[in-house]
């Protein structure tokens, strides 16, 4: 079986002067867990890698770049799932911490529960020695100014919410398991210990994704994005908002790209080498 990755960065409006560091972010994280794949690692290896380089990124909404709640703090979740035997493990409402996934994929394999949230999954994350982050080193100047933003008594809330979004990755190691994994920091000015949704499978690859945007424009009018891999190793990044930054490396191959129809090609030796800055 050929190893697949496909990472995303969130779906929504990406601005001008990020679009670079977006779209070196998702090839970077996507060049990170392809790298665990090429050497034999697994799926659930290489996703949670994925994630945790997007979580350490400040471009995205997950991690470190997270945006704040209505008190001015990051409170994020996160949730990974092993498609071998169904396992999952997620974290929500929590704070301090640097890879809420690396919290998620602990609470899978050292706890017979599914979920911890806020004071517990703070008290787990200490009896397993995971070190604490101060809060204001996940805060970004972008994440602060929105907050204030918001707080005005003109703002516009929604508005603010059309660049933001969760960051994932799915993938299918050389034994043919899949993996998946999603952070985010949820929405800005949220209310404190507000646990957000997660993802959804099934079909192929295009028809799940298509139907899955499809259901969520009908029922709620919302937009959005989705990447998906199945077990024969095809892949789909479909999204019905503006821009989504995504990325994939099957066969040695990396595609990325932004905006609808957009898609960047090169070999992973290329993206690899020293003058590819950035990624």
């Amino acid at each position: 079986m050929k190893p697949v990755i496909v990472v995303h960065g969130g779906a929504g409006r990406i601005f001008k002067e990020r679009e670079e560091g977006s779209r070196a972010g998702v090839v970077r994280a996507a060049l990170r867990g392809y790298g665990i794949l090429k050497q034999g690692g697994s799926a659930l290896d290489a996703v949670e890698e994925a994630v945790r380089s997007m979580e350490d990124d400040p471009h995205f909404n997950a991690g470190r770049g997270s945006v704040l709640n209505e008190k001015g703090e990051v409170e994020m979740d996160a949730i990974i799932m092993d498609g071998k035997n169904l396992d999952s493990g997620a974290v929500s409402a929590v704070k301090c911490i640097a890879n809420p996934i690396k919290l998620a994929r602990l609470v899978m394999e050292k706890t017979k529960h599914m979920l911890l949230t806020d004071r517990g999954a703070h008290l787990f994350a200490q009896g397993m020695g995971i070190p604490e982050t101060p809060g204001e080193k996940l805060i970004t100047e972008r994440s602060r100014d929105r907050w204030k933003k918001n707080l005005e008594p003109d703002s516009n809330p929604e508005e603010f919410q059309k660049d933001l979004g969760t960051v994932g990755a799915v993938a299918i190691d050389s034994e043919g398991n899949v993996a998946c994994a999603t952070s985010t920091g949820g929405l800005s000015n949220k209310l404190i210990g507000r646990v957000g949704d997660t993802a959804c499978i099934g079909m192929s690859p295009e028809m799940a994704a298509d139907t899955a945007l499809d259901y969520m424009k009908t029922r709620v009018g919302g937009l959005g994005g989705v990447i998906v891999v199945n077990n024969s190793g095809e892949w789909a990044a479909r999204f019905s908002t503006k821009q989504m930054s995504w990325a994939t490396v099957k066969d040695d191959q990396l595609h990325y790209g932004i905006y609808a129809g957009e898609r960047h090609t090169k070999s992973v030796d290329e993206a690899l080498a020293p003058e590819s800055e950035g990624f």
